[in-house]
Parts: structure tokens; C-alpha cells; sequence
């Protein structure tokens, strides 16, 4: 009995040892049962969307300009009507930084084939946001719906020097009210991006869900940090110190050991809140099996009563570039997830290829693990 006793012991502390979260070979034993895996890219159809030639008249150039002709990247998605809407970022050649962005939107009955529309959605304008978005423009957006219809959409403005976290709603995804900057006072002119809210999945919607109360964001692309609301518009970063509370940080050695920047809203699951990320690579001390700078795509879970509290996190990206299309780009080594919605049964997953196209991934809901 002793002797029994010994060795089912050494075995357990074994079988601990082996999942440690520092074993990077073994991660799967541990993260599969909150995670949404696996997504599998869709070879035979991607890239999805490319550059277009797409045309409209500038209200700040006063002239046509083809708005989409240097690439697309970077999408939001939404399910409307039975109907995929994909608002993505989109570049034209001309100006101070030949490229500047605005927001384009293209719909699909089956979640693959897209028909876009000619004109963007959401673009800088002569208008009160102006200061802060000519003449960068309007860059990745991410979506969520109110309880009331309404959505919710956070993006980033772009002046030519800084990125300042945004946003705007709709009630038909067309058109679209700016409400202004998330970040306020002495906060205004600090560089923000990436906002995720947290949501749940109603049917094929993403509904924004209150934790304690109030609704929460994570947003930035150094290290995340969280904002709260009351009602979806005028946001409040959470402080520590006086200073922004860092909630997920890079690490060292991993594929997200330059940076971490929100993916799509953050999912309210039953094991907690799920939030698919990308990392950057670090050029010396990164992940010696990813290129430099490389872009991937990785998850964590934030406790579901304290979204500040990290849980868990994957040891390894589930999303990587390695495909032409994906290596080779505007931006070289990049796959940024960022529209993720439940669509028929399954997941689908759009991201950025090498800031120059977009491509989708898909993954079989498990609605056990996820609702």
C-alpha cells in the first residue's frame, strides 16, 4: 500500500511537471478545453478580398479617389440579416503617406464569397474628428451589437503621428455616428488602439454583456489594458498608480514577445473571457521557430467576474503566417486576426495577410465549452 501510494505520487507530480505552463511542448494537455481550437485556414478559397477598384469622392480632397487600390486588410465581421458583413480596412496610393485608410464593407451569404460595395462606409471627413484622423485615416475596426440593435464599433484614427482609439455606431452597419476618442484628459494624446469589448454569443449575434455592472474593453498593442463604460460610448481606462493597469504583457521567448494587440471582442464563455490576441515577434528575443516581426495569433482567458485577471493563456499561436500571401506583403510575416463570428454551426475567423489582403480560417462551434 505504501508503495502504491509512492508511485501514484511521483506519477502525479510527473504529470504536473510535463503541463506546466512553461512547457511549451505539452500546452496542448492544458489549453484545449477553454480555448476555440482548431482553426483551419481555407486554402482553396484565400485569400478572400484583395485590393479593388472601388471609387468615390473625397470630402476633405474634393476629388475621386480609388480608395481600396493598395490593399485591404484588417476586417471586422457581423451577422445581419443572415447575412455576413465583413468592414474592412482599406488603403488608396496617394498623399503623404500614399495610403490613406478608410473603412469598406462586403457581404456574403456563405461566409466566403464576398460582394463589396463601391464606396467606403466609414472615412475621414470635414468634420470634428478631422484633427485626428486626416490624413492617416480610419484604421481596423471591431464590432459588437447593443442589447437595443445598435453597433458598436471601436477604431483607430490615425493623424500621421499618433493612433488614438475611437468610436462610432450604426443601426444598419452602412451608416455611421463618430462619438469621439476613448481615451480622455491626460490621456487624450497617448497612443491607443485595438479596442475588443467584452460580448457574448446570442445565436449568430455578439451581444456587448456588462461584468459588476458595466461593459469592458481591452484595447492596446504594446501591452492590453481595460476600459470600462455604462453605455458603450464614453469609456473610462481602468489606472493602477496612476497609470493605465496592464493586463497582458509580451513574453520572452514566446511569439508574442514584442507586443500583444487586441484581436476581435472578447467572448464571455463559461470558463471565463476569452480574448484571441496577435503577437509580434521579438528580432533577438522571440520565437526561434517564427521570422523577425512576425505576426501571430494567440488566446487567453480572463476570469468572467474580473475581467483584469488573467487565467490562463496558449503557450503556442494557433494562427501563423506561412503561406505566400501571408509572407509577403506590404507588411512582410503577418496574419492579424480581428473578425471572428458564429455563422451556420462555425466559427469563422477573418484576418490581414501581410497588411495586404484578408483570409479566413474556420472552426466548428462547441457549444458545451463556449456558451
Amino acid at each position: 500500500m505504501i508503495y502504491s501510494k509512492r508511485v501514484t505520487l511521483v506519477l502525479c507530480i510527473a504529470l504536473l511537471a510535463n503541463c506546466s505552463p512553461k512547457d511549451k511542448s505539452n500546452s496542448s494537455l492544458v489549453d484545449k478545453n477553454w480555448a476555440l481550437l482548431p482553426f483551419v485556414k481555407v486554402d482553396s478559397l484565400n485569400p478572400i478580398l484583395s485590393a479593388g477598384g472601388g471609387k468615390f469622392v473625397c470630402p476633405i480632397l474634393k476629388k475621386e479617389v480609388f480608395w481600396e487600390e493598395k490593399d485591404v486588410f484588417n476586417p471586422a465581421a457581423v451577422v445581419r440579416h443572415d447575412t455576413v458583413f465583413l468592414l474592412y480596412r482599406a488603403e488608396d496610393k496617394i498623399g503623404k503617406f500614399a495610403g490613406t485608410s478608410r473603412l469598406g464593407i462586403a457581404t456574403s451569404t456563405d461566409g466566403l464569397h464576398f460582394v463589396r460595395r463601391g464606396e467606403p462606409v466609414l472615412f475621414p471627413d470635414d468634420d470634428f474628428m478631422n484633427v485626428y484622423e486626416w490624413e492617416g485615416g480610419i484604421e481596423d475596426p471591431r464590432i459588437v451589437e447593443s442589447e437595443e440593435g445598435r453597433y458598436i464599433m471601436t477604431y483607430t484614427a490615425y493623424d500621421g503621428k499618433l493612433a488614438r482609439l475611437c468610436i462610432a455606431s450604426s443601426t444598419d452597419l452602412l451608416k455611421w455616428t463618430k462619438h469621439g476618442t476613448v481615451l480622455n484628459g491626460k490621456y487624450l494624446n497617448t497612443w491607443s488602439k485595438s479596442g475588443a469589448i467584452i460580448a457574448r454569443q446570442v445565436d449568430d449575434k455578439i451581444v456587448a454583456e456588462k461584468v459588476n455592472g458595466k461593459y469592458w474593453m481591452y484595447f492596446g498593442d504594446t501591452d492590453l489594458y481595460l476600459a470600462s463604460s455604462n453605455d458603450l460610448i464614453h469609456w473610462q481606462p481602468v489606472e493602477e498608480g496612476g497609470k493605465l493597469k496592464s493586463v497582458l504583457t509580451p513574453r520572452k521567448s514566446y511569439f508574442d514577445s514584442r507586443l500583444v494587440e487586441s484581436g476581435p471582442y472578447a467572448l464571455m464563455t463559461k470558463r471565463g473571457i476569452l480574448l484571441i490576441y496577435n503577437g509580434m515577434n521579438h528580432d533577438v528575443e522571440g520565437d526561434s521557430t517564427l521570422a523577425k516581426g512576425a505576426y501571430s495569433a494567440g488566446q487567453a482567458l480572463f476570469d468572467k467576474n474580473d475581467p483584469t485577471q488573467l487565467i490562463d493563456r496558449l503557450e503556442e499561436n494557433f494562427l501563423r503566417p506561412d503561406k505566400p500571401y501571408e509572407i509577403s506583403g506590404q507588411i512582410n510575416q503577418v496574419c492579424f486576426v480581428e473578425g471572428l463570428v458564429p455563422f451556420h454551426g462555425t466559427w469563422f475567423l477573418y484576418f490581414g495577410t501581410a497588411d495586404s489582403k484578408i483570409a479566413v480560417a474556420t472552426s466548428a462551434i462547441q457549444k458545451a465549452n463556449n456558451n
